[in-house]
């Protein structure tokens, strides 16, 4: 795997954003390269810092495209799919987050790098049905601001961004996720306030 993982790394650097694209998708869907798109990504800001926002918005392109074809592809195999990535005892976690948290166990889990459990959750957005706009704005959101804080990171500390993320990726994605959380949970109650209010007038 590792010689498969440097030999997607190396034709993506030569094709520049499009190739972070590719390595972006690859990683969401059936083919793993844990931290490559976010490294990658790091890297090739650092060597052109003025195409930050590029390629932040080619990563999280890459990554939706991946996710929504898996999504597609539990959609229409159903749980008969879901069985054969996942374990019985992972699946009925995923399942059992999925309907306490709804969108937000897609969401959160696209902020987080592996080992964090993420596709277990696109795969259970098919197989529930979710509307697909719903899951592609979930991911959109959760990806872009992953990349989007690597990228800035990358932009403003340049190689110094690579080995700080390299050892902190997990706590800085946790935090991230975090606010996402919380500013996801404001909304609902704000949303929830005006909606009493405007029964009660």
């Amino acid at each position: 795997m590792s010689k498969v993982v440097a030999t997607v790394q190396s034709f993506a650097l030569t094709l520049g954003a499009p190739g972070l694209f590719l390595v972006a998708l690859l990683d969401s869907s059936l083919l793993s390269l844990p931290q490559v798109p976010d490294l990658l990504l790091i890297w090739m800001v650092t060597k052109h810092p003025s195409l930050w926002l590029l390629y932040a918005a080619m990563a999280t392109l890459g990554s939706v495209v991946g996710c929504v074809g898996m999504y597609l592809l539990a959609r229409k195999g159903g749980e008969r799919v879901l069985r054969k990535m996942v374990s019985a005892e992972r699946m009925a976690r995923g399942r059992a987050t999925f309907q306490k948290w709804g969108l937000l166990a897609v969401l959160v889990p696209s902020l987080l790098p592996p080992p964090a459990p993420f596709k277990v959750f696109v795969l259970l957005a098919g197989v529930v049905q979710i509307p697909l706009w719903q899951f592609i704005a979930a991911i959109s959101l959760g990806r872009g601001v992953r990349f989007v804080a690597e990228a800035l990171l990358a932009r403003w500390y340049g190689q110094q961004a690579i080995t700080f993320l390299d050892e902190n990726l997990r706590p800085v994605s946790l935090g991230l996720a975090a606010v996402l959380v919380v500013g996801a949970l404001l909304w609902v109650l704000i949303r929830q306030r005006r909606t009493q209010h405007a029964g009660a007038v």
